[in-house]
């Protein structure tokens, strides 16, 4: 099981789930992650995962088609993360500060990076598969926080006339020094503030703009 991500829950506790699949998807994704899809082979998946080759094949036809498999599944992990922010309860600084360091702690996730940096690599191998995870990601990340911002201009705490952008403005003050530099500078770069502070910033200069 990954440490970052819930990829392969407990079968004992969803039924639903296949445990050899789960398996071999998360051998996969860290296959694909530490050396990229061309150096990614089957037979080691296979075998890391406790299957037969034949297994694994019987599963996912090809490389392609497992590689499209982890994408698929971390999208899913993501949004069911980002899914869950924006549920508090609370002034509209409160609900904003637990969305925005829930959202640092996320986008600061190394993991989070791994599966970009590789969807980037592949985007000409696989466009489809890259579109349709940037495209997941800018309404599963995105629709919690657009919510919540038209809830709270309803209620009159903020002034917001296109929460799309509002909210568009509130992650990117989060996503440059958590994400997008490092994604850049590499991973043991780190950023002068914490990604709490980060977060607590965005959040204050936000609502000197929006505040109602």
């Amino acid at each position: 099981m990954n440490t970052h991500l819930n990829a392969a829950a407990d079968p004992e506790a969803d039924p639903a789930r296949d445990p050899r699949r789960d398996a071999i998807v998360e051998n996969a994704r860290q296959a694909f992650m530490s050396g990229g899809y061309a150096a990614t082979r089957m037979e080691p998946i296979a075998r890391a995962a406790g299957v037969s080759t034949a297994t694994l094949y019987g599963y996912f036809h090809s490389k392609d088609e497992l590689f499209d498999a982890v994408i698929a599944d971390a999208s899913d992990d993501f949004a069911e993360r980002m899914c869950r922010v924006g549920a508090s309860e609370g002034s509209a600084e409160t609900r904003l500060t637990a969305f925005a360091e829930a959202y640092a702690g996320f986008m600061g996730d190394p993991f989070v990076r791994s599966v970009f940096r590789l969807v980037m690599a592949e985007r000409p191998r696989f466009r489809d598969v890259a579109m349709a995870f940037f495209e997941r990601g800018r309404t599963d990340f995105g629709g919690p926080l657009v919510r919540l911002l038209t809830e709270l201009t309803i209620g009159g705490e903020l002034r917001v006339d296109k929460p799309s952008w509002a909210a568009g403005q509130l992650m990117g003050m989060i996503e440059h020094p958590v994400f997008f530099m490092p994604l850049v500078t590499g991973d043991e770069v780190h950023a002068a503030r914490t990604e709490r502070q980060i977060a607590d910033d965005a959040v204050r200069t936000f609502l000197a703009r929006y505040a109602g």
